[in-house]
């Protein structure tokens, strides 16, 4: 199943029908029936010659095989039973991505390229435009065996953004027509499953005696769903549920029905009218899911049951066909797209406007709560957080920080898709704040700041959103730093110097002390970044003063070495010693040694620039004592070595030496030896 972005091993796949999941079989075992031209057809193609190989040219991109039907006709069942059938021959696995939307809409491009990078253990760089995303893909991809299977593409754009430059990875493709625009493509068109296809289809549930006393019933059945395995399953799961009733009671229910619209949606009336009335509610309300992804947490918020209760209705509406169970360790459950449209129309005519509304925020804040769950199961050391988890209800806590690591991670899709749906809302943009706060602290605390970037600059970035539509400016100035810092982590300097600016307009603005003075220093260390030294120490200059005045000698202390260091740069020698004496007088207030260690060692380092050798040899030995005092081994031996270097400097080789011996056993009973380059990746720090 294509459910989201994803990648599968070569071995142990699990392979499911089109749009519903059959249960009660083997893991890896096939469930395909039918389609066997299609799919000798399918696999000939994989070895056919191009048309650049037939014109003397090496095919210079992926091979791409195009699978066209309408949603519910079976085609991303033949597009997995492809991939099952050949992953073999692709050692470098298969990549999983799905083009479109529940309600329909195009995924982005980007978005796509980078999750796919996040599953190739790529870097992906947060913030990255759509072009550099995919050459990355492309590129990352070059050296593979790869297949990759685009489920429900909606153009032609979206396909060719993500093919392969080589022809060792193939393409299997999904959607409702032709993709006019790729070259070399021949779709793989489908209408319905041949009559003994879709027989064995509705025997799989029903059970072989109705279907054996009455064959020409079944068949006729199989008819009137014009093969459409959706449709079966829906028609499958119906006789399921009513032991009693001959194959033949459907098939006149459905002769009887109103002849509009498909052979699914006609399926699908009748069905839906059977159920229980909690079961029709929870199943048209469940196209407000994200994604289309729904849990028990997710469906017992959405209704206003008890999660025990929606767990049993979500199983029961697999059994009947309208859901199928997604592969995974949680239970979770997947709306299918080809259903989507039509509980969609059922919410908006049976539900109220308000009681939509109401719906979605009781689902908003349930995922709130779960993810502060998330959160606080991580922070158990605190007596307060050890009591604040225990106050939640049984229902929402994790038994252990990895349980709650899991579901944050298998839940990805949806969460994000949530916080875009409720942004998108624009009604419920408190509970849409609340939760993309939530979900910025669960990823920091589970996955952190670093692995989490990409997925934390677009939460940013919505923040941003809804901070300029309801004009909060504090939480404008909050987004536009966090958004800076990730744009000046990934390079773009000068776009993290723009967000900076905005965000301290947007502190002066509310008169935020924190906001202004934290955009001051970075718009200080994006000059500094840029090479202008002298804005650089000014805007620090200007931090220091809002430090200062709020009496925060922490903060003031790390800003005096920040306008050393400008100074530094700027060969401003003087100015560099005398703010590095201000930075190691304020760490020594504060009692910070690890920090007082660190400015001694630097204002070694410019006192040598400054060509007082022996005043840099007192001064690093003087940080070799605060570095041990600090427990910290990778100091201590990198201020040893540059000892060791003044030493020789000045003449001394036996005492250098010695220092160099010291700055091995430091590294040795530290047991970094085996660190590739520890000593040096410090040095680099000290002296860079």
């Amino acid at each position: 199943m294509c459910g989201g972005t994803g990648v599968w091993p070569v071995a142990d796949q699990v392979v499911e029908t089109d749009d519903v999941r059959l249960t009660g079989r083997p893991a890896g075992a096939s469930e395909f029936l039918g389609r066997t031209r299609e799919l000798k057809e399918l696999r000939a193609d994989i070895e056919r010659a191009g048309l650049d190989t037939l014109a003397g040219r090496k095919a210079p991109r992926a091979r791409v095989l195009l699978i066209a039907g309408r949603p519910g006709s079976g085609r991303t069942a033949l597009a997995e039973e492809l991939v099952r059938q050949v992953a073999d021959r692709y050692p470098d696995g298969v990549l999983c991505a799905r083009l479109t939307d529940p309600d329909g809409s195009p995924v982005p491009v980007g978005r796509t390229a980078r999750d796919l990078l996040i599953t190739l253990e790529e870097e992906a760089p947060a913030g990255a435009a759509e072009d550099d995303l995919t050459d990355a893909l492309r590129t990352a991809l070059a050296d593979r065996r790869a297949l990759l299977l685009l489920d429900d593409a909606a153009d032609a754009e979206q396909v060719d953004a993500l093919l392969p430059d080589t022809p060792d990875c193939l393409v299997v493709a999904v959607s409702d027509g032709p993709l006019t625009g790729i070259c070399d493509v021949r779709p793989c068109t489908l209408g319905g499953l041949d009559a003994k296809s879709g027989v064995e289809l509705l025997t799989r549930h029903t059970g072989s005696v109705r279907i054996t006393v009455d064959p020409r019933a079944a068949e006729g059945l199989a008819e009137e769903c014009q093969g459409q395995p959706a449709a079966l399953m829906l028609a499958g799961g119906w006789l399921a549920a009513r032991p009693k009733a001959a194959v033949s009671d459907l098939a006149k229910q459905l002769r009887a029905e109103d002849t509009e619209g498909t052979a699914l949606t006609r399926v699908f009336r009748l069905a839906y009218a059977a159920l229980p009335s909690t079961a029709a509610r929870m199943l048209r309300l469940l196209s407000l899911a994200p994604a289309g992804l729904v849990d028990p947490q997710t469906a017992s918020a959405l209704v206003g049951c008890s999660v025990g209760t929606a767990h049993t209705t979500l199983d029961d509406l697999v059994a009947l066909g309208f859901l199928h169970a997604v592969d995974c360790p949680l239970p979770q459950y997947e709306v299918p797209g080809c259903l989507h449209p039509q509980l969609k129309i059922l919410a908006e005519h049976l539900e109220r406007p308000a009681e939509l509304q109401l719906a979605r925020a009781r689902m908003l804040e349930r995922t709130v709560r779960l993810l502060q769950a998330c959160r606080a199961i991580t922070e158990t050391d605190s007596p307060q957080a050890r009591q604040k988890l225990l106050d939640m209800p049984r229902a929402l806590r994790f038994p252990t920080p990895r349980a709650a690591a899991d579901w944050l991670r298998l839940t990805r899709p949806a969460l994000l898709a949530s916080a875009r749906l409720a942004v998108a809302d624009g009604e419920l943009d408190t509970l849409a704040r609340r939760l993309m706060s939530q979900l910025v602290r669960a990823m920091a605390a589970h996955i952190g700041t670093q692995a989490a970037a990409p997925d934390l600059y677009d939460i940013h970035r919505m923040v941003l959103g809804v901070a300029e539509r309801r004009d909060l400016p504090r939480e404008r100035a909050a987004a536009l730093l966090n958004l800076g810092d990730l744009d000046a982590r990934t390079g773009r300097t000068a776009d993290a110097l723009a967000r900076y600016r905005a965000a301290l307009d947007a502190g002066r603005e509310v008169n935020d002390p924190y906001a202004t003075g934290r955009a001051m220093e970075s718009v200080g260390g994006a000059h500094l970044e840029l090479g202008d030294f002298d804005r650089a120490a000014d805007w620090f200059g200007r931090a220091l003063v809002e430090r200062l005045a709020r009496g925060e000698r922490a903060g003031a202390a790390r800003l005096y070495g920040r306008i050393a260091a400008a100074h530094t740069f700027a060969g401003r020698y003087g100015e560099a010693l005398r703010n590095w004496r201000a930075a190691i007088a304020g760490h020594r207030k504060n009692g910070d040694v690890a920090a007082q260690a660190r400015a001694l060692s630097e204002l070694a380092r410019v006192q040598e620039y400054a060509g007082r050798p022996e005043e840099s040899l007192r001064t690093c030995r003087e940080a070799v004592e605060w570095a041990r005092r600090a427990e910290d081994p990778r100091l201590q031996a990198a201020l040893h070595l540059r000892v060791a270097d003044t030493l020789e400097h000045l003449g001394d080789p036996a005492s250098a030496g010695l220092h160099r011996g010291a700055a091995e056993r430091i590294l040795d009973d530290s047991n970094l030896q085996n660190e590739p380059d520890a000593c040096e990746i410090r040095t680099a720090s000290a002296e860079d």
